[in-house]
């Protein structure tokens, strides 16, 4: 099993914050995979599905942010699960907006919502970072990260969204590689090349010279 945690803050007041983008992603694989609806669970609203035929719980805790970690671990415990089964997403001050990279282990960086999974569970669990930007100063951090995105932020973040969303069965069986290629070329596909111009390869079909 697969535990997939979108980190966020509950509540309509919340929900376009960047901060939420854990949840924003979660739901959408939620939704676009058609998992049972979610109910009250372990702190957290959970979501029963399966992605690439294996099982995968969705969370998203309900103790805000600072206090995640509660959830993440009474579900571990009780399904038996160890770090590795644990795939969070969340927001990344540090990657551009838009930027996705998925990594295991590593320190919290100030965020939070991973400090508290490192005190529950430890740090060897898998991170989805979704790129939010820096605000260039740290003193604006705080009130950046609780604001919403802008409008010509929310449709690229939109579309980073439906993405993650639409490669999310690589996830069931741990493909990262194959999940983070697959959403790279979705994101940004190959440029056709450009063709020849035809009076010059007729005249290269023929054997004549230019």
């Amino acid at each position: 099993m697969l535990l997939l945690v979108g980190l966020g803050n509950p509540g309509p007041k919340y929900e376009k914050n960047r901060h939420n983008i854990g949840f924003m992603a979660v739901d959408e694989i939620v939704r676009r995979h058609s998992f049972q609806p979610y109910r009250a669970r372990f702190q957290a609203l959970v979501a029963e599905g399966t992605l690439d035929g294996e099982k995968v719980l969705a969370i998203k805790p309900t103790t805000f942010m600072n206090e995640s970690g509660r959830s993440v671990g009474e579900a571990m415990r009780y399904f038996k699960l160890s770090p590795e089964d644990v795939l969070v997403l969340h927001d990344e001050l540090d990657l551009a907006t838009a930027k996705i990279r998925i990594k295991k282990g590593g320190g919290h960086a100030g965020h939070n919502g991973l400090r508290s999974i490192d005190a529950h569970i430890g740090k060897e669990y898998h991170r989805m970072r979704l790129g939010i930007g820096h605000p260039g100063d740290k003193a604006r951090v705080h009130g950046y990260v609780l604001g919403d995105f802008a409008k010509t932020e929310s449709v690229l973040i939109g579309k980073v969204i439906d993405e993650v969303a639409e490669c999310a069965s690589y996830l069931g069986k741990r493909k990262f590689d194959a999940f983070m290629s697959q959403v790279a070329m979705r994101l940004n596909p190959p440029q056709p090349k450009p063709e020849k111009p035809a009076g010059r390869a007729a005249k290269q079909n023929t054997g004549q010279e230019s």
